[in-house]
C-alpha cells in the first residue's frame, strides 16, 4: 500500500459543519487517524477513504438523534469505532463504552480515544456475551448499538440482555431492516423488546438517509 493511499484524507463536506457543529475539528481528527492509523492496521479498507465522511463519519453520527441526553451507550463490536467514537465526538454528554473481542482493534480504538483526549470513551476488549452478568454493568446502558455486526436474531441476542429496562437498541442497518426485523421478532420479544420499528435518521443530510432498526427494552422509560 503506497504511502499517498495511507494519508490522503478527504476533507469535510459543507453537511459535517452543520452535523458535527463545534466538534467539527474533533471529526477531522478522527478522520485522519482512520485514514493513517486504522488503514495501515487493516481495519478499513482503501476504498473507504474516498467515501469516508458521507458514509461512515456522518452516517454514524447521525444516529445520536435518536439517543436521549446524558445517555449510557454500548457500542456493540465497535471496530474501527464505527459508531461509537463518532457517536461521542458529536454527543459529550453521552459516556460510550466499544465493546470490541479483537486486540489490533481495541488498540487502534485505545490510540484514538487518547490522541483526541475523549474523557467520554471507555474501551473494552470482550465480547458482549461478556458483559452480561458483570457488576460494573448490572443496571444496564441506556443505549446499544451497533453497525453491521450480525444478523438481527443474533444481533439482538448479544445486544438487549444489555439494555436497562425502558432502554433502547439502536441497531444501524441497511434495506434489509424491514425483513431482518420480520424474521427476529419472536426472539425480540422473548428478550423483553417492545414496540419494534424501522426509522431512518439524517435526511437533511444524507442520500439516502441512515437506516435504523430502534426496539425499546420492556420497562419504565426514563
Amino acid at each position: 500500500m503506497s504511502d499517498h493511499v495511507s494519508r490522503e484524507t478527504p476533507p469535510a463536506p459543507a453537511s459535517a459543519q452543520g452535523v458535527f457543529s463545534r466538534a467539527l475539528p474533533k471529526a477531522e481528527q478522527f478522520a485522519l487517524l482512520l485514514t493513517r492509523e486504522a488503514l495501515v492496521r487493516g481495519l478499513i479498507g482503501p476504498r473507504e477513504v474516498p467515501r469516508l465522511w458521507e458514509r461512515h463519519l456522518l452516517n454514524c453520527a447521525v444516529v445520536t438523534d435518536l439517543m436521549p441526553r446524558d445517555s449510557t451507550v454500548c457500542d456493540v463490536g465497535s471496530g474501527a469505532g464505527l459508531p461509537g467514537i463518532v457517536l461521542a465526538i458529536r454527543r459529550p454528554d453521552l459516556q460510550v463504552t466499544l465493546v470490541e473481542p479483537l486486540l489490533r482493534r481495541t488498540t487502534f480504538l485505545d490510540l484514538a480515544v487518547s490522541t483526541m483526549e475523549l474523557s467520554n470513551v471507555h474501551v473494552h476488549r470482550g465480547r458482549a456475551e461478556g458483559l452480561q452478568g458483570e457488576p460494573e454493568w448490572a443496571g444496564g446502558f441506556d443505549v446499544v448499538t451497533s453497525r453491521a455486526v450480525a444478523p438481527m436474531d443474533r444481533l439482538a441476542r448479544w445486544s438487549l440482555p444489555l439494555v436497562r429496562d425502558g432502554g433502547l437498541f439502536l441497531a444501524m442497518k441497511g434495506s434489509s431492516a424491514p425483513d431482518e426485523l420480520r424474521s427476529a421478532r419472536s426472539v425480540i420479544r422473548r428478550l423483553g423488546g417492545v414496540d419494534p420499528q424501522v426509522e431512518t435518521v439524517g435526511a437533511e443530510w444524507l442520500t439516502p438517509p441512515v437506516t435504523v432498526v430502534r426496539i425499546q427494552k420492556a420497562g419504565r422509560k426514563r
